[in-house]
């Protein structure tokens, strides 16, 4: 499970090493949000859920495990393993590749780790990186965890940022202002809930559309041999008609 933030995408493969190189099985990437109803926001913690979900659910779709292994259909933020069933296939197994990514408490790469397992995919990890997690106490705190899986603390700021600095928030979320998403934290909650039963209904990479590509060449077409010889001849009696004016 490869996972890569840029400032504008997250990108989620599954991917397997042959010698001729790596092969990559299946890929979500956040851009692709708009089309369960997230148009904004593409690179905090809830759009990387649901971008690690996307993938989860695309790769089952391909290898026809989909129906034998649903995940977890409503996120609480909870721990959540698949299970091998009994008869059939056993659950497809990947290990998360962070690269160069920060692997600290709260990291929005453990977001896309925890779409992918409530999505039916079997990645060995444990909570300790999960926003919400105690190292005191050794144990999760699941209803904060839930809340940034559905965006909450992204509504609190806003709430919050509304009402100290009226110019700011409009700056800073102009772009949700535009979408006219409801900022609120139920709000969120429902935005997020939806696209998760967006992304499980159909999580089917988009056709490709053929497009018509117009190469376009900005050196001379190349002139024929009968081509060249009447441009010599057209020069030719050019020249002689100067000469002639002349006289």
């Amino acid at each position: 499970l490869v996972v890569r933030f840029s400032n504008k995408t997250v990108t989620a493969q599954v991917c397997y090493s042959k010698l001729e190189g790596d092969v990559c099985m299946a890929a979500a990437y956040s851009s692709e949000l708009p089309r369960y109803g997230i148009k904004c926001g593409l690179t905090n913690y809830p759009a990387a859920y649901c971008t690690g979900l996307l993938l989860a659910r695309r790769l089952l779709q391909k290898l026809k495990l989909d129906s034998a292994y649903v995940g977890l259909e409503e996120a609480n933020g909870d721990a959540y393993e698949i299970e091998d069933n009994e008869e059939g296939p056993a659950a497809f197994q990947c290990f998360l590749d962070v690269g160069l990514g920060y692997t600290t408490c709260g990291s929005r790469i453990f977001g896309v780790l925890k779409g992918a397992v409530d999505g039916g995919l079997s990645v060995p990890h444990s909570q300790g990186r999960f926003p919400g997690f105690d190292p005191e106490t050794k144990e999760l705190d699941v209803d904060m965890h839930r809340s940034y899986i559905y965006g909450g603390p992204i509504g609190e700021y806003m709430e919050y940022l509304e009402g100290e600095d009226a110019d700011a928030y409009k700056l800073q979320f102009a772009s949700y202002i535009k979408s006219g998403v409801d900022m609120s934290v139920d709000g969120m909650e429902a935005l997020y809930k939806s696209a998760h039963k967006a992304i499980r209904a159909d999580p089917s990479p988009k056709p490709k559309s053929d497009k018509k590509v117009e190469h376009k060449s900005h050196h001379k077409k190349r002139l024929n041999l009968k081509q060249r010889k009447d441009k010599v001849r057209q020069k030719k009696k050019a020249f002689m008609r100067k000469l002639e004016a002349e006289e």
